[in-house]
C-alpha cells in the first residue's frame, strides 16, 4: 500500500467550474491540514468560494459529509489566493485546472517547476492533451502525470490517470493512491490506469470520435433549416442535453479548443464545421453568453420541441464508439476492453459500446460503411479489428 500522509498540503490552480469542483473534493476527503485553490481572477475566486461553501451545504444536509464533518469545518482549512508562488511554494500535491490550451499549459508547469517543493507532484487534469508536451516546460517530467476528473467531481467517480513518457511509477502510484481516497457520491472512486497516452485518454478519445458526424449533422441541419431540437432529439429523450446542447453547455469556444487539437493529432476531419466557425466569430459561445446553437435562459436552453428528426439514430452513435474503442486497442492505449466499458460508465453514467457491440460489430460495420457514404467521412471506415470482431479475444 502506498503511504499518502506525507501530503498534506493539496494545491488546485485554476478556480473555474473544474478547478473549484477538485478543491471541494479535496476538502470532503479531510486528508489534508490544507486546500489551496488559486487564480488570476479575483471575480472567479469569488464565485468559486460561494459555489464549494452552497455544495457542501448541500451534501452536509443530506447527511453525506462525512461522520464528524461539517461545511464551516472544513472550510477553515480553504485557502485562496491570486498569487501562484505563494500558493505552490509549500504544495506536495498539485493538481492544475486551467483553460484547454497546450501554450497555457506549458507557461505553467514551467512555474511549478521552479517554485513548488522539490518532492511536489504535478498534476494536469487536461482532458485530451499530450501529458509528455506539458511535462517537458517544467524540467521535473518525471513528477507530472495526468489526472483527469469528471464533472460533476464531487458526483461521478472516475479519474483517468495518464503516464507521460518520463512519469515515474512512484508519481503514478502515489496519484492513484490518492485519488481512490478522494470521495464520490455514486460510490468508490474508479482510477482508470492509462500507461500509453493518447489524445483524449479513454472517455474523451471516444465520446470526442462522434464529433465530426454531428459537426456533419449541424451544417446540415442549418443549410437545410431542420431544427436542431429535433436533431438532438433523434439521440436522446428530453429534457436530458443532446450532443449539440452538451457543446453549448460546456462552451463552443471549448469545443472548437479541443476539435482543433484532434485535428492536428488525429485526423483533419475533425476540424470544425462552419456552423461552429460562424458561431464563434459572432461571439455566441452557448450557455456562457446566452446564445450559441441554442438560446440560453437561467443556465436552461430552449429545446423548442419534443419532435423527433428521425433522420439519425443512437446506434450510429454506439457504431462510431465501437469503433474508435477498436482503434484504442489497436493502438495499446488499453490491454482490454472490459476497461474501456467501466471507464465509460464511472465517468459518463453511459454504457460503453462493447457490451452492446459484441453481439452488432457486423451489423455496425455496415452501418459505418453506410456512414461514410453519406456524410464522406473517411474517419468512420470500420478498422479491422473490428470488422472481424477480433477485439473479442481482449475482454481483460
Amino acid at each position: 500500500m502506498v503511504d499518502t500522509s506525507h501530503v498534506k498540503t493539496f494545491a488546485v490552480i485554476g478556480a473555474g467550474t473544474m478547478g473549484r469542483e477538485i478543491a471541494q473534493v479535496a476538502l470532503m476527503s479531510n486528508m489534508f491540514e490544507k486546500v489551496i485553490l488559486n487564480d488570476v481572477n479575483e471575480n472567479v475566486l469569488n464565485a468559486a468560494l460561494s459555489d464549494i461553501v452552497k455544495g457542501l451545504e448541500k451534501i452536509e444536509s443530506k447527511g453525506k459529509l462525512g461522520q464528524g464533518l461539517t461545511t464551516d469545518l472544513l472550510m477553515k482549512k480553504l485557502n485562496t489566493s491570486k498569487n501562484l508562488i505563494t500558493s505552490v511554494k509549500e504544495a506536495d500535491f498539485i493538481v492544475e485546472a486551467i483553460p484547454e490550451v497546450m501554450e497555457f499549459k506549458q507557461e505553467l508547469f514551467k512555474e511549478l517547476g521552479e517554485y513548488a517543493p522539490e518532492h511536489a507532484i504535478l498534476a494536469t487534469n487536461t482532458s485530451t492533451m499530450s501529458i509528455t508536451k506539458i511535462a517537458e516546460a517544467s524540467n521535473r517530467p518525471e513528477q507530472v502525470i495526468g489526472m483527469h476528473f469528471f464533472t460533476p467531481v464531487p458526483i461521478l467517480r472516475l479519474i483517468e490517470l495518464i503516464k507521460g513518457e518520463e512519469t515515474s511509477q512512484e508519481a503514478f502510484d502515489l496519484a492513484a493512491a490518492l485519488g481512490k481516497k478522494l470521495p464520490a457520491l455514486k460510490g468508490k472512486r474508479y482510477i482508470a490506469k492509462i500507461e500509453k497516452e493518447s489524445p483524449g485518454f479513454i472517455v474523451n478519445r471516444l465520446t470526442i470520435s462522434t464529433a465530426p458526424f454531428f459537426s456533419w449533422i449541424l451544417d446540415m441541419a442549418t443549410d437545410q433549416g431542420i431544427s436542431y431540437g429535433k436533431i438532438d432529439n433523434d439521440f436522446i429523450n428530453p429534457p436530458e442535453l443532446g450532443p449539440l446542447a452538451k457543446w453549448d453547455y460546456f462552451g463552443l469556444d471549448i469545443a472548437n479548443d479541443v476539435l482543433n487539437y484532434f485535428a492536428e493529432k488525429i485526423s483533419p476531419e475533425f476540424a470544425p464545421g462552419k456552423t461552429l466557425t460562424n458561431l464563434l466569430k459572432e461571439g455566441n459561445l452557448g450557455r456562457k453568453t446566452g446564445k450559441g446553437i441554442y438560446e440560453w435562459v437561467e443556465g436552461k436552453h430552449d429545446l423548442k420541441t419534443n419532435e423527433k428528426a428521425g433522420l439519425f439514430s443512437l446506434e450510429q452513435f454506439y457504431a462510431i464508439q465501437l469503433n474508435e474503442g477498436c482503434r484504442l486497442l489497436e493502438e495499446g492505449i488499453v490491454s482490454g476492453y472490459k476497461v474501456i466499458d467501466d471507464t465509460m460508465l464511472a465517468g459518463m453514467d453511459m454504457p460503453g459500446p462493447f457490451g452492446a457491440g459484441k453481439n452488432n460489430y457486423e451489423k455496425w460495420s455496415l452501418l459505418l460503411e453506410e456512414l461514410v457514404e453519406t456524410t464522406q467521412i473517411n474517419y468512420y471506415k470500420p478498422c479491422e479489428m473490428m470488422k472481424s470482431g477480433s477485439f473479442l479475444k481482449l475482454k481483460k
